[in-house]
């Protein structure tokens, strides 16, 4: 099948579908996918508290709690597959809306070209921050004060570690995966599509979770950010299955009708998956990891799993039924969250290298660090971004 023959199977679906109708904005997804992203940021600072992450963290503070633990890894298991499924759904909206090639460029403009102009900008900004605070922070992080014992002995510095998209490795990863969608665009689908559409709603709840299993054994737990230059198998086994979804779910828009019954049952269902989750989670992370038990391993990922797509599922429930109407302070949100998010990890790590030798409580801080990191980054997106050739480049131009 060619770009055409896919563009024309979309329109084709329904026959009562009219272009203004497939042109719509699906609200809830805009809004789903800026909570994601803001989630990111209170996921990011909070790290700087986590009693599991003290030791791998720049920003590591003095003050931790297990409670940053407890809630922030929950968030960590559905977040970015959140994000990933609404990237799939709209990656089949641009390709029936504008074709293949519409898409592809489309995707290079808000995708591949902040990817480059950013994460250079952005790795300095850190490594800039990180060295002046090797040198002026005295209650050093467990990393930062290997930094400064490695400035002040370079003999003995170990070997710098390899190169890294940081934040944005989700930008490297959507790269492959519509590259990906072009190359199955010649695939013929409509028989697996017509397979898909018979499936129970409770054996898909069941079983679609056991076929991110091949890619999360592949990984070790809580899942690390798959930021090498390098492709992670496993990033494209699970959040590669979460983008093919939502690119699915764009032509079987009654799934969530299908599902809504069942959100109650998805979110008790993970809460209970996560006690036993977080129980069998180390208490401290070190690299390199320590090898685990086979049988422990398939525990936890069978945990991941389900509460992944479980927690996914239910978010879409009800993101549709409280997040599909037209706000104007959500949708501001929504168009500023992209580059809040390209942003916020050089802002919280200057912000949080500042706050290491202050006598204040872990969650003073954490707000103090995302409240200030909020305002910088919607400050300059109002100012410097909204209505400039950056703000085009990320939202498109703006009426």
């Amino acid at each position: 099948m060619n770009s055409t023959d896919e563009s024309r199977l979309y329109e084709a679906a329904d026959s009562k579908t009219s272009q203004r109708e497939l042109q719509q904005r699906y609200h809830y997804l805009d809004n789903l996918r800026a909570l994601a992203m803001i989630a990111g940021v209170l996921f990011h600072a909070a790290l700087a508290y986590s009693s599991m992450l003290h030791g791998l963290w720049l920003s590591a503070d003095s003050q931790q709690s297990a409670a940053v633990d407890v809630v922030g890894f929950f968030t960590h298991l559905f977040r970015m597959p959140l994000f990933f499924l609404i990237a799939g759904f709209f990656a089949a909206y641009l390709v029936a809306t504008r074709g293949m090639k519409g898409f592809m460029v489309n995707r290079a403009k808000r995708v591949l070209l902040p990817l480059i102009i950013f994460l250079p900008l952005c790795l300095w900004a850190v490594v800039a921050a990180m060295l002046n605070a090797a040198n002026t922070v005295e209650n050093k992080s467990p990393v930062l004060a290997m930094v400064a014992k490695a400035l002040a002995n370079p003999a003995e510095a170990p070997p710098p570690p390899p190169p890294t998209t940081m934040h944005l490795w989700f930008l490297y990863v959507l790269v492959f995966l519509y590259l990906l969608t072009w190359a199955f665009s010649y695939l013929e689908w409509n028989g697996l599509r017509k397979k898909l559409v018979q499936i129970t709603p409770l054996v898909f709840l069941l079983g679609a979770p056991l076929l991110l299993m091949p890619g999360l054994l592949l990984v070790g737990s809580p899942l690390p950010a798959p930021d090498s230059f390098l492709p992670q198998l496993w990033a494209f086994g699970f959040f590669g299955l979460f983008f093919s979804a939502g690119y699915w779910m764009f032509t079987n828009d009654n799934l969530i009708e299908t599902l809504s019954r069942y959100w109650w049952l998805m979110l008790i269902g993970s809460v209970l998956l996560y006690i036993v989750y977080y129980q069998l989670m180390p208490t401290r992370i070190v690299l390199p990891a320590p090898p685990i038990e086979i049988h422990l391993k398939i525990v936890l990922k069978i945990c991941e799993a389900y509460i992944a797509v479980w927690m996914t599922l239910a978010c879409l429930v009800l993101g549709k039924r409280y997040l599909n109407g037209v706000n104007r302070s959500m949708r501001f949100m929504a168009d500023s969250s992209y580059w809040i998010y390209i942003i916020h990890v050089p802002l919280l790590f200057a912000i949080q290298y500042q706050l290491m030798d202050l006598h204040w409580g872990w969650l003073t801080k954490f707000a103090v660090s995302v409240l200030a990191t909020l305002a910088i980054g919607v400050l300059s997106y109002t100012l410097l971004v909204r209505w400039t050739p950056i703000g085009w480049m990320l939202n498109g131009r703006r009426k």
